[in-house]
């Protein structure tokens, strides 16, 4: 009996830290899509832009190309209207993220 119930509550916490970890990655995914998600707001849901509207096309970079941009913005090498404000509010680590969410592979 002794061992049934020692048995039952290995397997409940190997069940629970599996379920754990797949919950985690879950939540880091999101967070990651959720960062990428803001660039919506002025790039569009595809990346395209507004080229007229001063929004470029930000579907066709590599994410090694997005991070440099990026980074250009954060310290001020490249100039812009809105994008320095934004990128100088995101750490490197969450910069990295933006760019390989969107970026090409």
């Amino acid at each position: 009996m002794k061992s049934a119930l020692l048995l039952g509550a290995i397997l409940s916490l190997i069940t629970a830290s599996g379920f754990s970890q797949a919950q985690s990655a879950d939540a880091t995914k999101l967070y990651h899509r959720s960062l990428a998600a803001t660039c919506a707001n002025c790039h569009g849901t595809d990346g395209k832009g507004v080229v007229d509207g001063g929004m470029p096309l930000i579907n066709n970079l590599t994410s090694e190309q997005m991070l440099t941009q990026l980074k250009a913005f954060k310290s001020g090498a490249r100039e812009g209207t809105i994008m320095p404000q934004l990128a100088k509010g995101y750490s490197d680590e969450q910069l990295e993220i933006i760019a390989n969410q969107l970026g090409k592979k």
